[in-house]
């Protein structure tokens, strides 16, 4: 009889032993998914994101997406590691804003070009424009050069020999029409228009305004543009595994054709 009741116990406390393995097992925390902050500006980047978010969700990466309203705190932002990149602007404009801040980033992915284009609320055609007509450009180093090589192109004005992109106001060696040149915050180039005869607006702020680029500019920038908008990155964090995973679904198949089907040619892929 002690025998059987030793037994009995025995397969109790063994039972018990399982039940407690089970559970540990079965209430073991669950490794989390590492992060990626991103910030963006709404049009188009932060659309973008928003259609990679499921597919980086699928290679095993939270994607949290961070919007600003402007140029300059983003790159603050990565260089201060409050975000992991960012991926609002071109490569010219993040040269620029490194030399000037002497800033540790660099990038890892060129994922699509926004024209540039000239826009208007008073003339339909740039024949149109009166002497001495007012016209507002990007006040930043980069996209007011950007601009003011637009202008040339139209044949509105002439820059001095090999300035090109870098031109500003001071490199203007004609202006037959007398153009009033007006500098603004990017952002506020789209409402501009209402004062202004033309402005020069970057595609992002255009779409955000509900322009249609390649129907209402008067005067886009060419496709072979060099203008890519890219993921910046700290240096030194190029090959982490969570960013590499964000730079190549950033360009895969799926984006590209997101971009094509949504924008109509006013986004064109980089890749």
């Amino acid at each position: 009889m002690r025998k059987l009741t030793l037994f009995i116990l025995v397969i109790f406390a063994v039972s018990l032993l399982a039940v407690g393995c089970g559970g540990a097992k079965d209430n073991a925390p669950q490794a989390k998914k590492p992060v990626v902050k991103v910030g963006a500006t709404a049009v188009p980047h932060a659309e973008i994101l928003n259609v990679v978010k499921p597919l980086l969700d699928k290679e095993g990466v939270d994607l949290q997406i961070i919007e600003f309203t402007d140029y300059v705190r983003p790159n603050i932002a990565v260089a201060e590691k409050e975000i992991d990149a960012n991926y609002f602007q071109h490569i010219p404009y993040l040269n620029q804003f490194i030399a000037d801040r002497n800033l540790q980033l660099t990038y890892v992915a060129a994922v699509h070009i926004e024209p540039m284009g000239i826009y208007s609320k008073k003339v339909k055609n740039l024949n149109e424009l009166a002497k001495g007509a007012q016209v507002a450009i990007p006040n930043d180093p980069t996209n007011g050069g950007r601009a003011l090589s637009l202008l040339a192109k139209a044949g509105l004005i002439k820059l001095k020999d090999g300035v090109g992109v870098k031109g500003t106001v001071k490199d203007i060696v004609d202006n037959p029409k007398g153009l009033a040149i007006k500098e603004l915050e990017a952002p506020l180039l789209p409402r501009s228009l209402d004062d202004v005869a033309i402005a020069v607006i970057n595609t992002n702020y255009a779409l955000e305004a509900k322009l249609v680029p390649t129907k209402d500019a008067l005067f886009l920038e060419p496709k072979d543009s060099p203008y890519a908008n890219i993921l910046t990155v700290r240096k030194g964090e190029e090959n982490r595994p969570e960013i590499q995973k964000l730079a190549k679904v950033l360009t895969s198949p799926e984006v590209k054709k997101f971009i094509e089907d949504k924008y109509k040619g006013a986004v064109v892929p980089a890749f």
